[in-house]
């Protein structure tokens, strides 16, 4: 018998240990996207999707972000509403999920989306909304905010002394900014506009265009007579991601408990060889960090950060770490007791081969846990934006992207844009490196 539990459980290690991760397919899919190769990197995302149904969501979040940058809005549309409401069913995570993931890990839990997800999928679908038909634009933007203030209240990750670990989030003003362009264009709902803007302030105080912003709003002023306004919403740098990292720290706290478990009790526990794995986010470095724009070859400026997504990630990541360790811990202890349980119930004697080899097998089983890695692998590592007030008629506007030290980068980028009288026209470009994802796209 021990023989065969061994056995098992080295057999069921070695396989494990060759399957690919939910992080793995996304660095691939990554590296195609960054490299320009935007048709393999979706067809990967394609791929995955048929073969990890468990994987779905996020990866049709990738594949919305493809859609978008080719100016396919009405289809990134319709994707990202879709993972929307997809995570919103699965918010409630179900009993049953919760058990089985103590008896494996979390990638048996329904992935709801992480907190900052399923905020920006929202801006995602107002950005979406914008470039296509607009007819949701203003409901998507509201719903950003909304749903941030949502996440907090409801929050049940409680710290040890009861307090919610996700009070202290930082806000979104991406939402509220939108909502406020958007409500500027009807010449009538200047207090809306103000109220949005101040959100802005409140939440981004080091936007450089707020002060302008509120006094042009205070003011009741779209633009000049016979002037249009543009807004360029760029995506900026490769966004944060998800890696598995081993928790050492809680892994020598269980070692302690099992020796003394082991020294004290009637049978022996597996050994704790197997660290515990948690998700963490990274955040890359990026060279690029804002994009300078010209109208009809005169420099007017350079987009500004309104969300920094990479900060927002990591910041939540930490935030949530002691919920996400204590069910690590939960998850090893469990595992740990019920190979107890089953020697105590089938009367193994310590030091036997019978308990050697389910020590073996707990062992395995312990192994065989990968950190939930699930993420939305393409998100920008920033979200910016500039106003722009121009004459009625055509303009080229063209991008170029930048370094911190406004070095310039790649090859700048050019495209049309027709400015209506007291219009608001909207422009959008990926640069997640030097070199633009797909195309710019306007409206």
């Amino acid at each position: 018998m021990a023989r065969l539990i061994a056995m098992m459980a080295m057999t069921t290690a070695m396989l494990a240990s060759g399957c690919a991760t939910h992080g793995d397919r996304v660095q691939e899919i990554r590296s195609a996207y960054y490299s320009g190769r935007i048709d393999t990197a979706s067809a990967k995302i394609d791929t995955a999707i048929q073969k990890n149904k468990s994987e779905a969501d996020v990866l049709k979040l990738d594949q919305a972000t493809i859609l978008l940058s080719q100016g396919k809005a009405k289809e990134a549309e319709a994707l990202f509403r879709e993972v929307r409401d997809n995570f919103e069913a699965k918010e409630g995570k179900d009993i049953a999920e919760g058990v089985k993931s103590m008896l494996t890990d979390d990638r048996q839990l329904a992935y709801a989306g992480e907190d900052y997800e399923k905020v920006l999928i929202r801006f995602m679908l107002s950005l979406s909304s914008l470039l296509g038909d607009g007819s949701d634009a203003t409901a998507y933007a509201l719903q950003v905010t909304q749903k941030q203030q949502q996440i907090i209240d409801n929050s049940k990750s409680l710290s040890g002394d009861g307090k919610n670990l996700k009070a202290n989030y930082k806000l979104v003003p991406a939402g509220a900014y939108l909502h406020a362009a958007l409500r500027e264009e009807t010449h009538t709902n200047y207090d809306d506009v103000a109220r949005s803007l101040e959100l802005v302030a409140k939440w981004k105080p080091d936007f450089p265009a707020i002060k302008q912003d509120l006094e042009r709003a205070k003011h009741g002023s779209h633009s000049q007579p016979g002037h249009g306004v543009v807004y360029i919403f760029t995506l900026v740098g490769r966004g944060p991601y998800k890696e598995e990292k081993m928790e050492i720290a809680s892994t020598a706290a269980l070692l302690i408990a099992d020796r003394l478990i082991t020294a004290l009790g009637k049978q022996s526990l597996p050994p704790t060889i197997a660290p515990i794995k948690i998700p963490v986010v990274v955040r890359p470095y990026n060279e690029i960090a804002k994009v300078s724009v010209a109208a009809d070859g005169r420099a007017v400026g350079q987009t500004a950060t309104i969300t920094d997504v990479g900060l927002m990630a990591t910041e939540q990541c930490e935030a949530v770490m002691p919920e996400t360790l204590a069910r690590a811990v939960v998850r090893r202890v469990v595992k740990k007791g019920a190979v107890y349980g089953v020697k105590e119930a089938i009367g193994t004697n310590k030091g036997s081969l019978t308990s050697l080899g389910m020590d073996a097998a707990g062992v395995a089983w312990e192994a065989l846990e990968v950190a939930d890695t699930r993420c939305w692998g393409l998100l920008p590592d920033k979200i910016q934006v500039l106003r722009l007030e121009l004459p009625v008629g055509e303009h080229q506007l063209t991008l170029q992207p930048l370094t911190g030290d406004a070095v310039n980068l790649g090859q700048p980028e050019s495209v049309k844009i027709q400015i209506q009288d007291g219009r608001n026209s909207y422009v959008m470009a990926n640069f997640p490196n030097s070199k633009l994802a797909g195309r710019i796209v306007t409206k």
